[in-house]
């Protein structure tokens, strides 16, 4: 198990270099204020004017000009080339809770790594927050207080089993897998119970849904 660079009782934000904009950072850090920057994330935060508490990574991607302004006690070099710097940070980080932004609308193949990762691993206790939408790997029981007609999508990670109150198409009796059957462009008719008895699910909402999901998990 890797040893934990970032210790927090509050929760995080992660910051990737992907597409952000400085609004999406400071809505998270008000949600979220400790800021970790993987890597590259660092060269963002510093052009927003933020200061990363912490940049982990191999920091292949961390410009000069943003290793020279940040102290090197806040630079934290993983040379592991078999693992993503999103997995790096998420491993080195102990905290209630994980707002990563920065992780998608760029490049596909790392957008694709990153939903492994949240599945390989486990992380139930990381957002990924796009511009459009917020992704989680879906705990085995959430409760969500959603407006009828929320989109509400379910890509399967693995072969899976769910069940479900307050779909418009309930899920129970579904063989969820990659390769098979999904549940995209589900959506809300009120209140949403899901539940996961088997495999790793990504649960997709609107982004406006991230508060929500703060008050339940």
């Amino acid at each position: 198990m890797s040893a934990k660079i970032v210790q927090s009782r509050l929760p995080v934000t992660l910051l990737g270099a992907g597409e952000s904009a400085v609004s999406d950072l400071d809505e998270m850090l008000a949600m979220a204020p400790t800021l970790v920057a993987a890597d590259g994330g660092a060269n963002v935060a510093l052009g927003a004017g933020r200061v990363p508490d912490c940049v982990i990574g191999d920091l292949d991607s961390l410009s000069a000009e943003a290793s020279a302004l940040l102290p090197a006690e806040r630079l934290h070099r993983i040379e592991d080339q078999a693992t993503t710097d999103f997995e790096k940070c998420l491993t080195r980080i102990a905290a209630p809770l994980i707002l990563a932004i920065g992780f998608t609308g760029a490049r596909i193949d790392h957008e694709l790594a990153v939903w492994n990762v949240l599945a390989r691993l486990g992380a139930h206790r990381c957002i990924v927050v796009g511009q459009e939408d917020v992704v989680l790997l879906a705990p085995a029981r959430l409760n969500l207080d959603l407006a009828p007609g929320t989109r509400v999508s379910l890509f399967p990670m693995s072969a899976v089993r769910a069940e479900s109150t307050g779909l418009r198409w309930p899920v129970k009796g579904l063989a969820f897998a990659p390769d098979g059957v999904l549940g995209t462009s589900n959506e809300a008719t009120g209140p949403v119970e899901l539940r996961v008895l088997e495999g790793r699910l990504l649960l997709i909402l609107p982004r406006a849904c991230l508060r929500e999901l703060l008050q339940r998990l």
